[in-house]
């Protein structure tokens, strides 16, 4: 196992309660100034050697036994990309009572319906995928990666709620919906190439999608 943090030049303490754990398995990186989600990950997934990729922002959390029992579940059914369910928690870790879960099985065409998946949830095959460098743009930087890896296998669910997603009342996920179709169109006209009709219609279908995942997928 390896744990690689960049620190994308915080305010707070991380930098030093990372160096209080004495172990080498752990690799520290700060950004010499603030540059975004996007180049972090690129800059982890460069210097990641192993075989799983997953991904944890600073607010969010895993279950103890995430990784062990996403890994089995990937080895056992020779799944090279697979996500789970998750609940989320208040700004202070208290439960919310809302369950997220997806499709079973999402192909090519179900990935641009929706970025079912919650980023904290993934894991993929590094020697299946290969290396991924996710477009720097401000919004759905996550979901441009998942598009990129999807053309290269379908992605499963485990169906156990193994993380925890901190929903706080100033994330940019709770921005206004013309805001929202904004960076809707800009993921699939800038990061993903498509012409701007075509952006269109994948943007309006995502929309839709997005409805229906609120119905069939968030549980209270």
């Amino acid at each position: 196992m390896e744990l690689i943090i960049v620190d994308d030049h915080s305010s707070d303490d991380t930098i030093e309660k990372v160096k209080m754990f004495n172990d080498q398995r752990i690799f520290l990186k700060r950004n010499k100034e603030n540059c975004g989600a996007a180049a972090s990950r690129n800059r982890a997934l460069h210097m990641a050697k192993g075989k799983w990729i997953a991904f944890l922002d600073s607010d969010d959390l895993w279950m103890p036994d995430k990784l062990e029992k996403q890994i089995q579940f990937m080895y056992n059914n020779g799944y090279a990309f697979s996500y789970t369910c998750y609940e989320e928690i208040d700004e202070i870790g208290n439960a919310l009572g809302v369950k997220v879960s997806g499709p079973k099985k999402i192909t090519k065409k179900g990935m641009y319906d929706y970025c079912w998946l919650g980023c904290l949830t993934v894991m993929y095959d590094k020697e299946v995928i290969r290396d991924l460098k996710i477009k720097d743009i401000k919004k759905n930087n996550d979901y441009a990666m998942w598009l990129k890896v999807i053309k290269k296998a379908d992605c499963y669910l485990l169906e156990e709620n193994l993380a925890k997603y901190r929903n706080r009342s100033g994330s940019i996920s709770n921005h206004g919906y013309l805001q929202l179709v904004k960076w809707h169109y800009r993921l699939f006209r800038n990061a993903d190439g498509h012409n701007p009709v075509t952006s269109i219609l994948l943007t309006t279908r995502n929309l839709f999608f997005g409805c229906w995942k609120k119905f069939k997928y968030v549980k209270s």
